[in-house]
């Protein structure tokens, strides 16, 4: 069910405060991500947020940016063991070992990618055919056979902490697949899925 707000918007629950995460559904969450450095930055912030709520990860969000060189996976990609022992004492971001490797490994693997035509492509070649059209909070996948495979594929290329879960999450933020409730105001608004 979504909540009618007191801008006259219908939201989800988690979006129905003013606040950070209420400007982040408006703005961001499901619209289309199509460049690498940002597409990057998402599977990141995913993989950080495994076991977290999405408000700590938003509210991290410019410490992980100025930690992680805005996520420029060039730069990323050259970090060293002196990268890691600085990225685990900044207190402003998730400090996990296990994460902050995988956001090295996936740098250096989107850079491979390079050859094949690029992370974007790759990952938008996963859009499934059709996307959900909930109505309530329960019908809304957490994973789907689109990614699972995206997962299997991202783990064949080199990626680490990209399970079927988190993929489906990146899906769904990035606009790859549409799961605004169908009474939201954002329904839609991707402009890759039909209201």
């Amino acid at each position: 069910m979504t909540v009618m707000c007191e801008d006259g918007l219908a939201r989800p629950v988690w979006a129905a405060t003013a606040g950070l995460m209420r400007d982040y559904y408006d703005t961001e969450w499901g619209m289309p991500v199509r460049d690498e450095q940002g597409l990057f930055e998402r599977i990141s912030l995913e993989a950080f947020q495994s076991g977290l709520s999405w408000a700590t990860i938003l509210r991290k969000r410019p410490a992980f940016r100025e930690a992680f060189d805005g996520f420029d996976p060039e730069k990323v990609a050259a970090y060293e063991d002196a990268d890691r022992e600085r990225l685990l004492a900044d207190s402003g971001i998730v400090r996990n070992r296990r994460k902050i490797d995988a956001t090295i490994t996936n740098a250096r693997a989107t850079l491979a990618l390079r050859e094949e035509g690029g992370l974007v492509d790759f990952v938008w070649s996963f859009q499934p055919v059709t996307t959900p059209e909930p109505t309530t909070y329960e019908e809304i996948p957490t994973q789907s056979a689109e990614s699972l495979a995206l997962a299997k594929a991202l783990k064949k290329k080199g990626f680490a902490h990209v399970g079927p879960t988190t993929m489906y999450a990146l899906m769904e933020a990035v606009g790859i697949v549409d799961t605004h409730l169908v009474t939201s105001h954002r329904r839609g608004s991707s402009g890759v899925w039909p209201r």
